[in-house]
């Protein structure tokens, strides 16, 4: 069933993820009343009335087009953490994050975006990465590479001795161990700025543009989406043990995403102390 929808039309999966945005998003981009901003877990954790929705739209439009597949999105999540298991099922998954960087969508900026991944046991197939506001729309199908509006994209690699453009977890969302962690990034060589949306990171690596990501949080709404992208665009990713990214989680902390083998290497290596 899986390889059947994979081969079949997704250019669908696409207008899904277009037209949540159109419907529940854009609408109250910089329309927000105050009502309609909620803290979750602290005032940095934002969940706005677009979130819900777009997800709630999202979940009855991608498993209408899959039959028999079942929705993993950060609101639902919050609702019901065991829904979150279902990334370990053998259910096709579609991994949602309605509104990725609802900070600056708060603040009426346009570096936010809406992620999409379907994932089956574990193994990411493709994604969609659609920045709204910037109207963008990045997307990867696992062994066919990465688009950019429809034209191929490749993350390249970094000039020889160049200082690497990091972009690693923002430290309003980081514990104070989540901080040290990150703390060999502050090295020479390494440029390393705190994150804005996650998704849009990972497309800045993907197109060239950012030279690796350093996150210490796991959750797969922010990462499968990007991981899938920056990889089919030619790039790698790693945790700190070495191994690949796990989107059911149990990963060495923090993990990387960057333009090439090489430097996620360097990256991982400055995470551990040895650079």
């Amino acid at each position: 069933m899986i390889d059947e929808f994979l081969a079949g039309d997704l250019t669908e999966v696409e207008a899904a993820v277009r037209a949540a945005a159109a419907a529940e998003i854009m609408p109250r981009f910089r329309q927000l009343a105050a009502h309609e901003i909620v803290e979750k877990n602290g005032p940095h954790d934002l969940v706005t009335v677009a979130d819900r929705l777009a997800e709630e739209h999202l979940t009855a439009s991608l498993t209408g087009l899959l039959p028999g597949s079942v929705v993993v999105g950060e609101e639902t999540v919050h609702a019901d953490p065991k829904v979150y298991d279902a990334l370990g099922g053998d259910a096709p998954v579609w991994i949602v994050d309605p509104v990725d960087g609802t900070r600056q969508f708060v603040r009426g900026e346009p570096g936010f975006c809406t992620l999409v991944a379907l994932a089956h046991r574990g193994e990411l197939l493709a994604s969609w990465t659609y920045a709204a506001a910037l109207d963008v729309m990045a997307v990867a199908v696992r062994g066919r590479g990465a688009l950019l509006d429809g034209e191929p994209i490749r993350s390249g690699s970094p000039a020889p001795g160049a200082v690497l453009r990091v972009a690693m977890s923002h430290p309003d969302y980081t514990t104070d161990a989540q901080k040290r962690a990150l703390l060999g990034l502050r090295t020479e060589g390494i440029d390393a700025r705190p994150c804005g949306s996650a998704g849009l990171e990972y497309l800045a690596v993907a197109r060239g543009d950012l030279d690796a990501t350093a996150f210490n949080w796991e959750y797969a709404w922010d990462h499968a989406a990007g991981l899938l992208l920056v990889t089919e665009a030619g790039g790698a990713q790693a945790t700190l043990s070495g191994a690949p990214f796990r989107i059911a989680g149990g990963n060495a902390l923090p993990f990387t995403a960057a333009r090439d083998e090489a430097t996620a290497e360097r990256v991982l290596g400055a995470l551990r102390g040895e650079a």
